[in-house]
């Protein structure tokens, strides 16, 4: 496919050349193993001419009107609308996204791109009051410099887009490791989109590579102030660790266990439709997707004979097809790690009410309920399509079900009481929960984030701001100050 050809490059100060490894990474379709694309890896050195050229363009970009780097961000904007459908297709093809998760996908990274812009103009300096004579405070928000994002294989056209929007409208540079799986998705297709959209050479790169080749040369190389990772919890320590030995701020947006709790009151077919969403949109490889579903044993019987029956009927096939909603897993890897968790768990003790089975990277869904309260599956995340049926009596054991994970990221609680829903919420420990709801929501004004083992800062909105600036104090005294000596 030209599309993806075309893009199979890095892309470094402006220009799009072959990487120097030595070995390719090959961009498959996860449905059909269509090889969509090759890659000649960059190098440690490719990385470093790539933080080398932010950092020599960083400076001018910070010094240029926020006006001005509002119009560049307006222009993406207004060619990922022309290119909608182009992208959409990309989406598809490469990580196997249906077509109702690439319509959200762009639809979500149209609106970060619109507060994106509104971001160019926000930051704002302040004047503080001092106990010497003569003496005003000057305290202003510049950009941090550099910084570096890496992206995940999941939603990599958003969450690419999530970062290095905000950094650039903030007056920064960046350079983007896309996930091998979703090079371009994740990848060289922000870098066109910006270099169309006019962006000066050297504020956006991207280096198409694996740790294999360069270790971890992205975060320890002295260049970058912030490094805005999302992924799993486990690369996330890692990240996390070579980041505080080298004094970088770190953005961490990792792994989830979430709950949607169903109490006794809540509205069941209602729930049924945000709990079937909220587990298997996009196959479940979602951070926000409910793993786990709480149902208090007064409902327990109707809600699980309406869920069974829904998941059931969801079609699993092409994602190529309108009709589809269940595509492939991104790989077989994912695909086998996916059934075997299933097969011993169904080993252990659980009942398999639906029990998927692969074909290839699909994977039908699965439904396990009965699950011994020690079982290794309640603890993790589950990047499939397979939802854990819990139930609970009485919203004390529910919150203590819901907060026993290590994770913190989002959450759901279904009932006819709003403000009973908001209370419990009020007593899960995680960093979002939703009344009456799913769990997979983000909105691009509101702080994202997880607690736990979920990650470290937020993202979006103001907390761009604090992700991607830093404060600069300066006094400025206009009479004299006496000095002791």
């Amino acid at each position: 496919m030209s599309f993806f050809t075309d893009l199979a490059h890095q892309y470094i100060d402006g220009e799009w050349r072959p990487g120097k490894g030595s070995w390719d990474i090959i961009d498959f379709n996860p449905f059909d193993g269509e090889k969509l694309a090759s890659i000649p890896v960059a190098t440690a050195e490719e990385v470093d001419q790539a933080y080398r050229a932010a950092e020599r363009a960083q400076q001018a970009w910070a010094d240029t009107n926020p006006y001005a780097r509002r119009t560049v961000l307006e222009k993406a904007l207004r060619i990922v609308e022309e290119r909608e459908p182009e992208i959409a297709e990309a989406i598809v093809a490469e990580l196997g996204g249906t077509r109702l998760k690439a319509g959200f996908e762009l639809h979500l990274a149209k609106e970060f791109l619109r507060e994106a812009i509104q971001l160019a103009l926000r930051p704002a300096g302040q004047i503080l009051p001092s106990p010497t004579d003569g003496k005003e405070n000057r305290v202003y928000r510049v950009p941090v410099g550099v910084v570096g994002v890496i992206s995940p294989f999941n939603f990599p056209f958003l969450l690419s887009l999530k970062s290095v929007a905000p950094a650039l409208a903030l007056g920064n540079a960046v350079v983007l490791k896309p996930h091998q799986n979703t090079p371009i998705c994740g990848g060289t297709l922000l870098a066109k989109v910006f270099e169309e959209a006019g962006l000066p050479a050297g504020l956006l790169n991207v280096v198409v590579t694996d740790i294999a080749e360069i270790g971890d040369t992205l975060l320890e190389h002295p260049v970058p102030q912030v490094i805005s990772f999302t992924g799993s919890d486990k690369v996330g320590r890692h990240v996390a660790t070579v980041c505080a030995a080298n004094l970088k701020r770190v953005v961490l947006e990792l792994g989830g266990n979430s709950a949607l709790i169903v109490l006794d009151d809540a509205d069941v077919d209602y729930a049924v439709d945000a709990a079937v969403f909220s587990r298997y949109v996009h196959q479940g490889q979602v951070c926000m997707a409910a793993n786990r579903i709480l149902v208090d044993r007064a409902v327990e019987a109707e809600f699980t004979e309406k869920f069974v029956a829904k998941v059931a009927s969801l079609t699993v096939g092409d994602p190529a097809d309108p009709a589809t909603q269940i595509g492939p897993l991104i790989n077989s890897s994912q695909a086998e790690s996916i059934s075997r968790l299933v097969d011993e768990t169904v080993e252990a003790g659980a009942t398999a009410l639906l029990h998927g089975r692969a074909d290839g990277n699909l994977v039908s869904p699965s439904v396990l309920t009965g699950l011994p309260a020690d079982s290794p599956v309640l603890q993790q995340e589950i990047f499939g399509p397979v939802a854990l049926l819990v139930p609970f009596d009485g919203e004390d054991e529910a919150v203590r079900i819901a907060n026993d994970t290590p994770y913190g990221l989002s959450g759901a609680v279904h009932t006819g009481n709003i403000e009973r829903g908001v209370r419990v919420g009020q007593r899960i420990h995680t960093g979002m929960i939703h009344i009456n709801d799913g769990t997979v929501h983000d909105e691009p004004i509101v702080p994202f984030g997880g607690e736990k083992s979920s990650g470290l800062g937020r993202l979006n909105g103001e907390s761009m701001v604090e992700a991607f600036t830093t404060q600069k104090w300066i006094s400025v005294q206009h009479g004299r100050s006496q000095f002791p000596f």
